[in-house]
């Protein structure tokens, strides 16, 4: 089977291979020089925000020219408030279908709009540069108004080949954008900040001025972090983690894990999880709290949230942990085990211990996460937790609000969608359930006949979610299960849908669909 990742996906979300069991290790942070303090946004819609919090920051719901990103909002969750969106749309015919777009062969980050601009990660078997041959790591920018080619990044292979950069999976980090830069995690391990217009203004960006190629179709680095050169990060398979950006600091995980024999780490006292400057891409704090605990890779992605007034950035770890961090320093503040005492991990995926590759989402005060593997290890065993943030310390014993799991809930790698009260969740199984997301109580389930790898996404009354067979359901929001429709994309679906403008994005495996209302069933367009 070919090794496919998502990011989902941004999740979104990223899949993966296998290694021996762990426990949670005591969280180390390392300090590095940087500020002392850095200036936080409020909580976003839903939490409860500082006394001072003033007028709603970048990546929150009210916010002001707000950032693009895998989850539209620092929360992660997968909820918008865009209206007007289609029900239906026929590929084939072209119902409802604006424009359409190539992309390469294999396609698992974004789509994420922003400013009339949508971005994805994909490889580079669209060769949209004749220059630029082979595999290569590929973030592209088309026009929304038209699905016009832009620009692109098209970063080489790392030369140690799959164990640290999987032949053909492209970029897989879906980027965060605000302001004129993108930020994105590239195929070679590396913080890239780019210019959104590329090339196509004439100017090169600094302080990063060592660009190969700089037509109008290429990319314009501001500044980028090697993650392998100045950490010692060991990415097992791909680097892939979806950047956040709080305040003055950007937040990824660095895909550190195992080698190809799976089971020694090479580098395990290198950090999982590191905190950098927006603006020029200098560290702030590392941590290695998994260390060798790590069961095969570190491919979730933060969240961040404001808790009784205390801000912070919750990214879970390669041992199934999840960690909580005082955002400007990196001091620990909770860690929870997100695996029951008694589960194993056992190399290939037989065992009953997961890893974390699902996005974390903050709602309430309380941290949602479920766990899983790497889909080619199969179906088994999983976890969704709901997790109360309020608290300090290890607080596996004392801060789950309620879980589900064994056989009501299997391994997953989606993140969930929670709007009025409702979660909707999906796992590799191919199942969408419905759950209070106060209690747990269940209200549906629905079998998708399909593994499931991006995550639901609610908007418009609608619940949009694609599988593995090129399908996207689309369901009536509410506690009753009701299929309004269901349309096959003509390629597998690993990514999350996103809306803006009344627009509807979808990403299958080869091509980035801008759907909407009000246009008639003709010969649809062949892709730009």
């Amino acid at each position: 089977m070919t090794k496919r990742w998502l990011f989902a996906t941004g999740g979104l979300i990223l899949a993966a291979a296998a290694l021996a069991a762990g426990a949670g290790a005591t969280a180390q942070t390392k300090q590095q020089t940087g500020p002392a303090a850095q200036t936080m946004p409020a909580a976003p819609a839903g939490q409860a925000k500082p006394a001072d919090a003033g007028k709603p920051p970048e990546g929150t719901s009210g916010a002001t020219d707000a950032p693009a990103l895998f989850g539209q909002t620092l929360s992660r969750n997968q909820v918008s408030d865009e209206k007007g969106l289609p029900e239906k749309w026929d590929p084939a015919t072209g119902l409802n279908i604006k424009w359409v777009a190539t992309l390469g062969s294999q396609s698992y980050a974004g789509p994420v709009v922003y400013r009339g601009k949508v971005f994805v990660g994909t490889n580079n078997e669209g060769l949209r540069n004749p220059k630029l041959k082979n595999d290569r790591g590929v973030v592209m920018a088309f026009n929304a108004a038209d699905g016009k080619f832009l620009w692109q990044s098209a970063h080489p292979k790392l030369p140690a080949g799959m164990v640290n950069d999987w032949p053909m999976q492209g970029v897989c980090s879906t980027p965060y954008v605000h302001g004129d830069r993108i930020y994105y995690v590239s195929n070679r391990a590396e913080v890239i900040c780019a210019d959104t217009e590329g090339f196509l203004d004439g100017e090169n960006d600094g302080p990063y001025s060592q660009e190969t190629e700089t037509s109008q179709i290429d990319e314009d680095i501001v500044w980028k972090f090697d993650m392998m050169g100045n950490l010692a990060v060991f990415p097992h398979n791909l680097a892939a983690g979806s950047p956040l950006v709080a305040g003055d600091l950007l937040f990824t995980v660095t895909g550190n894990g195992v080698d190809e024999g799976h089971v020694n780490i090479p580098s395990p006292d290198a950090p999982s999880f590191i905190a950098v400057e927006k603006n020029t891409g200098k560290l702030v704090w590392e941590d290695a709290s998994p260390r060798e605990h790590i069961l095969h890779g570190s491919w979730s992605n933060p969240a961040y949230g404001v808790i009784k007034g205390k801000p912070q950035v919750i990214i879970p770890g390669g041992d199934g942990w999840v960690y909580s961090f005082e955002p400007a320093t990196g001091k620990l503040i909770w860690k929870f085990d997100a695996n029951p005492k008694d589960a194993v991990y056992v190399l290939g995926g037989r065992g009953t211990r997961n890893e974390i590759i699902a996005t974390p989402v903050i709602w309430e005060d309380k941290v949602f996460v479920g766990v899983g593997q790497d889909p080619e290890h199969g179906e088994g065993i999983g976890h969704l937790w709901a997790i109360d943030a309020t608290k300090t310390g290890d607080v596996t014993q004392t801060g789950m609000v309620w879980h589900r799991g064994n056989q009501e809930f299997h391994r997953t790698i989606s993140s969930v969608a929670i709007h009025d009260g409702l979660l909707y969740a999906a796992d590799l199984s191919g199942f969408l359930y419905c759950l209070d997301a106060r209690t747990g109580q269940h209200h549906w389930t629905h079998d998708l006949a399909a593994a499931v790898w991006g995550s639901p996404f609610v908007v418009d009354g609608k619940v949009y979610i694609g599988d593995e067979d090129g399908d996207v359901a689309v369901f009536k929001e509410g506690k009753k299960a009701e299929l309004i429709a269901e349309i096959n994309m003509g390629n597998a679906v690993y990514t999350t849908p996103t809306a803006k403008d009344g627009v509807l994005y979808i990403v299958s495996r080869t091509k980035l669909f801008a759907i909407t209302r009000g246009i008639a069933a003709a010969k649809p367009p062949a892709g730009q």
